[in-house]
């Protein structure tokens, strides 16, 4: 497991980072809560998650551990996979999220496109 990845930032914009290592570029796609966080700095820090399926291998960056454990959560929630999970964090701040599940505010949730009642409310099971 990748836990994090450290150096160089060569590429930024709203989706992904690309993050320079040891010669060996790594693109990280990202929610807009951690590319709001990063800003325009040489180098770069990110807590990471890596999603294998059968054709890809993708990575996935977060700003810090909060951020990566949520989403962790997210994609453990049938019917909820990570370009989700990467929606639900680019909509609302993690805590918010983390406080939405335990007050079992599914209005909150169901209100971040393309998550219904039933979805948000798998959250509680």
């Amino acid at each position: 497991m990748i836990t994090h990845i450290q150096g160089k930032l060569v590429e930024l914009n709203p989706a992904y980072v690309i993050i320079e290592c040891n010669g060996v570029g790594y693109l990280l796609n990202i929610s807009l809560n951690t590319y709001s966080k990063i800003g325009e700095s040489e180098s770069c820090k990110l807590y990471s998650h890596l999603v294998i399926k059968e054709d890809s291998h993708t990575l996935f960056g977060f700003h810090n551990k909060l951020e990566r454990q949520i989403f962790r959560l997210l994609i453990s929630v049938s019917g909820v996979g990570a370009s989700t999970a990467r929606v639900i964090l680019s909509s609302m701040l993690p805590e918010e999220i983390r406080d939405a599940i335990v007050s079992e505010n599914i209005t909150l949730i169901t209100s971040i496109k393309g998550i219904g009642a039933k979805t948000a409310s798998k959250n509680y099971s």
